[in-house]
């Protein structure tokens, strides 16, 4: 097959390849539901998906709502949270999010970015995981992986990761780009691996400009 030759047909076939390889591509934060994902997104920043699958199972337990959570002690979040790093800032975000659940939005999770964005400790690139996994509607999270990789395959030159999101988003049809971008993640994560990456078990090798050169 041809080499696509434009940063559009670069992604195009990326998400195709990836397809093919991570056909079950899910979130691997553990969660019931959309309250229980903002949560745990907000845990994840500066941590593994798998910490925080060790520390959310007794935090919900002891805060299963968004009531629950905005009446939380400080104290006893971060005693529950601390393993995640950051537990102070984190714990002051989780419970100011609870509480800005509650008072502005009927306990409910919105769905609108505008409105996700106004939560303490929500970024466009949480807002996006919250769209796209839990909530059937469009949002492409860019993390490290996402942002590296897109990088690598000259789909995009930009940096900044929402400059990288604008860019790519009408790359990708609206309702792929959640999976799109897990897919990304979990080929950063088992082949395209920062420091050690393994081009030659990799599918998309055969159009990388940067295949065997790291």
């Amino acid at each position: 097959m041809a080499r696509p030759r434009t940063p559009k047909g670069r992604a195009k076939r990326t998400h195709e390849l990836l397809a093919e390889e991570y056909p079950e591509a899910v979130c691997e934060l553990d969660h019931e539901n959309a309250f229980q994902l903002l949560v745990a997104t907000i845990l994840s920043a500066q941590c593994t998906d798998k910490r925080v699958n060790m520390v959310t199972p007794d935090l919900f337990a002891a805060y299963p709502t968004p009531e629950a959570l905005a009446e939380a002690s400080l104290a006893h979040v971060e005693e529950l949270i601390r393993s995640t790093g950051f537990f102070a800032t984190k714990a002051r975000n989780i419970v100011g999010m609870a509480q800005d659940l509650v008072n502005h939005f009927d306990s409910e999770v919105p769905g609108k970015m505008s409105d996700l964005v106004s939560l303490p400790g929500v970024g466009r690139k949480t807002a996006n995981v919250l769209r796209s996994v839990a909530l059937g509607l469009p949002g492409l999270p860019v993390d490290t992986h996402v942002a590296r990789i897109t990088g690598l395959l000259g789909i995009t030159e930009h940096k900044d990761p929402v400059k990288i999101e604008l860019e790519l988003n009408p790359m990708v049809p609206a309702a792929e780009r959640g999976e799109f971008s897990l897919r990304l993640i979990l080929h950063g994560r088992r082949v395209c691996i920062a420091r050690r990456p393994r081009c030659h078990e990799c599918v998309l090798a055969s159009f990388c400009p940067s295949a065997g050169d790291q």
